[in-house]
């Protein structure tokens, strides 16, 4: 990693907005929302439902277009696509595919980058160890619970390791005891790869465990 890529930013936002058209009216999502990422940052972003906290991770990972503003990913080497190696993402609901194992949903990114299979399923089993969760892999999507499930999507978020994991809720599904003991594995694996992590969160325990807290209110976002 040269000293460049170590000091840019890994995601830059300028007055982004984001307008939804509902029949003949617009809906501002996402309003002049300016904001930074810098690598190993661990950012919560908390607020009400329906404030704009998940518009803004769809941005900040690709996933939408700003109906306005800039947004750019400037520690990105040229021609360096966006996904899985420089930004993974964990949806708020568990996007696994239902025909494949947790394991080979895990290993699923690695493949995509032609990683070989083997390696990628030795990777991908060494990440769910690391998560507490190497007894599910064998078992299908249908057979996890959604908590299990969302704990397996992360694990998938980590397996390419990552610059900068985008999550939704990662603990929307855990109690509160899981959730604490997920990020008790979480963070240390975070440190060591040094990949920055913003999450989109209502538990305020686990926001408090981030370095910084973001905040959206009403299309707004409040650093």
């Amino acid at each position: 990693m040269t000293e460049t890529q170590t000091s840019s930013p890994l995601v830059q936002a300028s007055s982004l907005w984001r307008v939804f058209k509902q029949g003949n009216k617009e809906i501002a999502a996402l309003m002049h929302a300016n904001c930074m990422i810098d690598p190993a940052d661990h950012i919560a972003i908390t607020g009400p439902s329906g404030s704009g906290k998940s518009t803004l991770l769809h941005l900040l990972a690709g996933l939408d277009v700003p109906s306005s503003g800039r947004l750019s990913w400037p520690a990105r080497q040229e021609r360096q696509p966006l996904r899985p190696a420089y930004l993974s993402i964990a949806l708020q609901m568990p996007d696994l595919l239902p025909a494949l194992t947790a394991l080979e949903n895990v290993a699923l990114p690695l493949l995509l980058m032609e990683t070989p299979s083997e390696e990628a399923q030795r990777v991908a089993y060494h990440i769910l160890e690391q998560l507490d969760l190497a007894n599910l892999a064998d078992q299908l999507p249908e057979e996890l619970s959604g908590g299990q499930a969302q704990r397996v999507t992360l694990a998938r978020s980590l397996v390419t390791r990552p610059r900068l994991i985008l999550a939704d809720e990662p603990t929307g599904q855990l109690d509160h005891p899981t959730a604490q003991h997920l990020f008790d594995l979480l963070l240390p694996i975070l440190n060591h790869n040094e990949t920055a992590l913003v999450i989109a969160t209502h538990d305020s325990a686990i926001a408090e465990r981030m370095h910084t807290q973001w905040n959206m209110q009403h299309g707004v976002l409040q650093i």
